[in-house]
This record gives C-alpha cells, sequence and structure tokens, in this order.
C-alpha cells in the first residue's frame, strides 16, 4: 500500500520510526508531508533571515526516515553550543546551505534525503514563507507557531480559528501527486493547531486530500497540550481538527488507553498537562471506526506513543477496513 502521513513536530518523526520499518514489505511506498510553520527556535531565527520555510521538523523527518549510519544521524541532529552558532542545529544550517547552492528548498531535501539514504520522501507542505496566526476565545489574534502556544498558556483562551497568511499558499506539485496516489492518508500525532492543522489550511492540498479515495486515520495525542488542547478529550481532537480544516470525515481513529506511571503523570500534570481522555462511544457515534490501545512506550522520562506499537495498529487497521 502507500502511505502519506501529515503532521510535523515530534509526533510525526516517531510515527516514521516506525513505518519505516514495512517499507518494502506491507508499505509499497512512504511519504511525509511536513509543515513549514514553525516560528520558534533555530528554524524561527533561519526563517527570519533567509526567508525560507521552516527546516526543524523536515529535519527531523530526515533523521527519523534515515538508514544510515548513526554518526551522520547524530550530526544532522547537533545542536552548537556558544557563539553566534548557538541553539542552530546542524541539519538545519546544512538545508539552508543546500537550498542556496540549488536554488531550491525541494531539492535541497531530496538530496539530504539521498545522503541520509531514507527510506521514503519527504515533501513540505508549501515551499512558500507562510505565517501561522490564531483568534482566541477572548477575541486577541496572535501571529506565530511559538507565539500562539505561548499565548494560549499564558491567557488560558482557547483557539477558535487559525489561518496561514498568505492565504494562497500552494504545495507542491509532488505532495499533490502523492496524496492523489495514496490508499492511506495518517494525521498526526502532534500539536494539533500548529503542526497538524497547519497543512490542511493550504487550499489544494486539502482539495486533494478530499476528492482521494484514501482511507483516513487520525492518531490521537495521548496527552493534552497547554496553550492549545487544554481539556480536549480524544473526540474533541477530532472534532476540532474537521472543524477548523473543513474536511468532511475521519475514518479511522486511534487512541492510547494506558496511564503514564504516577512519577510521569505527576510531572505532567505540574507542566499543565494531563491524559487525553479516551471518550470511545462518543467518537463511534459519530459514525467513526475507533482502536483504543496500550500505545505508549516504556520510556520513564517522557509520554511518547511507541512507533512499533502504532505502525501494528495502523497496519491491522487499515486490513480490516478492506475486508
Amino acid at each position: 500500500m502507500k502511505v502519506v502521513c501529515i503532521g510535523g513536530g515530534t509526533g510525526l518523526s516517531n510515527l516514521l520510526r516506525g513505518l519505516k520499518k514495512e517499507v518494502g514489505n506491507r508499505i509499497e511506498d512512504l511519504s511525509a508531508i511536513v509543515t513549514v510553520a514553525d516560528s520558534g527556535g533555530s528554524t524561527g531565527r533561519l526563517r527570519k533571515a533567509y526567508h525560507i520555510p521552516a527546516p526543524g521538523d523536515i529535519r527531523n523527518c530526515l533523521v527519523a526516515l534515515s538508514e544510515s549510519e548513526e554518526i551522520l544521524q547524530k550530526l544532522f541532529q547537533y545542536r552548537f553550543k556558544g557563539g553566534e552558532l548557538e541553539g542552530h542545529s546542524f541539519g538545519n544550517l546544512f538545508l539552508v546551505a543546500l537550498t542556496d547552492i540549488t536554488g531550491s528548498f525541494i531539492s535541497a531535501i531530496n538530496l539530504a534525503s539521498q545522503i541520509l539514504r531514507t527510506k521514503g520522501e519527504i515533501i513540505p507542505a508549501t515551499t512558500e514563507d507562510i505565517n501561522l496566526l490564531a483568534e482566541f476565545s477572548n477575541g486577541e489574534v496572535v501571529e506565530g507557531e511559538e507565539s500562539i502556544t505561548e499565548y494560549g498558556k499564558a491567557s488560558k483562551a482557547k483557539i477558535v480559528k487559525v489561518w496561514i497568511e498568505p492565504p494562497d499558499a500552494r504545495a507542491p506539485i509532488d505532495a499533490i501527486a502523492k496524496v492523489q496516489d495514496a490508499d492511506l492518508i495518517i494525521f498526526g500525532p502532534g500539536s494539533l493547531y500548529t503542526s497538524i492543522v497547519p497543512n490542511l489550511l493550504i487550499s489544494d492540498l486539502r482539495e486533494a486530500i478530499e476528492s482521494s479515495n484514501a482511507i483516513r486515520i487520525f492518531i490521537v495525542n495521548a496527552m493534552t497540550q497547554p496553550g492549545e488542547t487544554d481539556g480536549y478529550s480524544a473526540y474533541d481532537h477530532i472534532r476540532a481538527f474537521l472543524e477548523t480544516t473543513g474536511l468532511s470525515r475521519v475514518d479511522i481513529a486511534i487512541l492510547n488507553t494506558k496511564m503514564p506511571s504516577d512519577g510521569v503523570l505527576r510531572r505532567y500534570i505540574e507542566q499543565g498537562q494531563e491524559p487525553v481522555i479516551p471518550d470511545i462511544a462518543k467518537i463511534a457515534k459519530a459514525g467513526i471506526t475507533v482502536y483504543a490501545e496500550d500505545l505508549i512506550g516504556e520510556n520513564q522520562d517522557f509520554v511518547r506513543h511507541d512507533p512499533d506499537k502504532l505502525t501494528d495498529t495502523i497496519l491491522r487497521a487499515y486490513s480490516h477496513a478492506l475486508s
């Protein structure tokens, strides 16, 4: 089957680590369409200086799909310490340099993919320098991915609308072609309003997804995100995703049911995060097939989906949907 994953952040790269193991087996073709609306850290500084799409999430996906030696993967993730390069990752600078040399952000990604021997194709949602904006329940409008999340944390106001500028940004033709040819399209996991939704605010990409016959899977986050999804249940994530993007449906929802250990849970709660309530019946009543399982890994520091468990559930869900 041909699989297209849409999102950004650590959620998407974590998902790709599991799926790449099935490339050449149950997966014939794997592609990731990645948000370029990130505005924080090294990525934000490079965007301002060079007026290019955000390279950070692209870099993480390149490393996630890489089959190269471990030293190359570590090199791409290396962050400089001290001096003018403080905080910049080598991979981000490498992509900026390749973009300048080739004159094309997509050519830079393709060359980096060859160097890292990726088992899949990585495509930016757009090659234009877009900005993400959000309106909150108190009427305030905030610009920039990082600023949106921080304002949500500080104000406790809810996000009611998100959009991009310029509003007529276009997706690369390769992204449209991958969607049109896909058997399975996966959304998430990741920051709902700042990593997943921005991809669907690009009109021609959204239209391609809407007209595709591919099965659509939405992976619900294991924990709520301060400033974005405070108090959201699993159903709330899916409802907000559909309402904000304008997509007509999700076919399958994948939810985690395992609780983190007490120590990890306490630390997350202190940071304003809590487990997402798996309100299975509510999702099922909306006509969505639900797979609710133990999906988080054994890492004692962070609550993350286990890539292998997630891949197994996705492939099982797809197989059942066809039968």
